[in-house]
């Protein structure tokens, strides 16, 4: 279907994809106390369903991420975002699995967020939109996977904030998750992460233009704020060996420096392209809501403060992998989980993949990645007979 979304000062209609409007006949209540009904769901599905509906992939998108997996971004016209990884005969291989990916409650890609016109006053819901929590995504999916008629999922995949809402997935629903890969996530955010995420939220909120959440209704765009937000962002997302190797200290189509304040290094052009190519594609409140979701995530406060007691019901195996150069989700968050699970006697494997890209490698080249998903799949494919 055909939605207008507004990113950036310009208003594009723009084929959203799949949209189903749930929680028609009974509100979802979130963690906040607050009720959500008739409210829509945005999702891309890819390969197909098995007659015996044994065969979905559930992709959980990360924090800047979208449904749009593989094939043409109807916003930047840019590939999906795991091209490498989801397509016929590639790891996550949709001539033998169905692959379902929302775009996450709070999301501004279709799913209900900020920016959504609020029926009782005809404007967008702003600040007034309610707060939400990795749990309430995870909740809103459930409805989706409902509606789609699937009882149980062979697999949730999901990276970064992906990740924890694999991870809460298995908490909340246990008897519907065969298989889970949660890759470079934590089962909280540490107080480093919800310090960078507070950076990109006051670089939103200080830009004029942001209107206290309200520059919809004024035609303006905190883009300065936001491009601040993303750039610092996308820094923890990258290691330095990775800033090293590829910028260094090399000038920008320069000989000398200009003694000004222009961007003279390669490495502040690539920050700047950065935050100017996101403000077209992503909207400001979202980011305040969905960092704040990620803060709150604690799933050991969530269970009586112990981690292994969020995987004492679960059946499902786990394939936990991190990668060496993630200082943003580091191993020792991914060692965490598989102590946690060890604990309850959980299926287990552990994969700490060597590489200097650091937390965006799941997003990159990385054959020993690629192979870990693709043989854990089909491992598991083997023992409940998915041909």
């Amino acid at each position: 279907m055909n939605k207008i979304l507004k990113f950036g000062s310009e208003f594009k209609e723009i084929e959203v994809g799949k949209i189903v409007v749930l929680g028609e006949n009974a509100a979802l209540r979130l963690d906040s106390g607050a009720d959500i009904s008739s409210f829509p769901l945005a999702y891309q599905t890819y390969g197909a369903l098995n007659t015996e509906k044994s065969n979905a992939v559930l992709i959980c998108h990360g924090l800047t991420a979208d449904q749009y997996v593989v094939g043409q971004h109807p916003v930047t016209g840019k590939p999906g975002w795991w091209e490498n990884m989801v397509g016929p005969g590639k790891p996550i291989d949709t001539a033998k699995y169905f692959v379902i990916c929302p775009n996450v409650l709070g999301g501004c890609m279709g799913s209900f967020g900020p920016k959504e016109t609020n029926l009782k006053t005809g404007q967008p819901y702003n600040l007034h939109f309610p707060v939400i929590t990795i749990a309430d995504m995870v909740r809103a999916q459930k409805l989706l996977v409902d509606y789609l008629g699937i009882p149980r999922l062979f697999s949730i995949i999901g990276a970064s904030m992906g990740g924890m809402q694999a991870l809460k997935w298995a908490d909340l629903y246990p008897e519907m998750v065969v298989s889970a890969i949660p890759i470079a996530a934590a089962g909280r955010h540490t107080a480093q992460n919800i310090a960078f995420h507070e950076i990109g939220r006051q670089a939103i909120m200080a830009d004029p233009d942001w209107c206290e959440g309200n520059y919809l209704d004024e035609k303006k765009y905190p883009a300065k704020g936001l491009a601040v937000a993303r750039m610092t962002a996308h820094v923890t997302y990258l290691s330095e060996a990775k800033l090293a190797r590829k910028f260094g200290r090399k000038l920008q189509g320069r000989e000398n420096f200009t003694y000004g304040f222009e961007a003279d290094f390669e490495i502040e052009s690539y920050l700047r392209h950065q935050g100017a190519s996101f403000v077209d594609r992503f909207d400001p409140n979202s980011y305040l809501y969905i960092t704040r979701a990620m803060d709150y995530f604690d799933l050991a406060a969530d269970n009586g403060g112990v981690l292994a007691n969020s995987f004492a019901r679960t059946k499902a195996a786990f394939c936990v992998i991190c990668f060496t150069s993630d200082w943003l989700f580091p191993p020792s968050e991914s060692k965490l989980l598989v102590h946690a699970l060890n604990a309850t006697a959980a299926s287990v494997s552990y994969v700490e993949i060597a590489t200097d890209k650091g937390h965006d490698a799941f997003l990159l080249d990385e054959p020993d990645f690629a192979r870990t998903i693709a043989g854990f799949l089909k491992g598991v494919a083997r023992k409940v007979k998915i041909s």
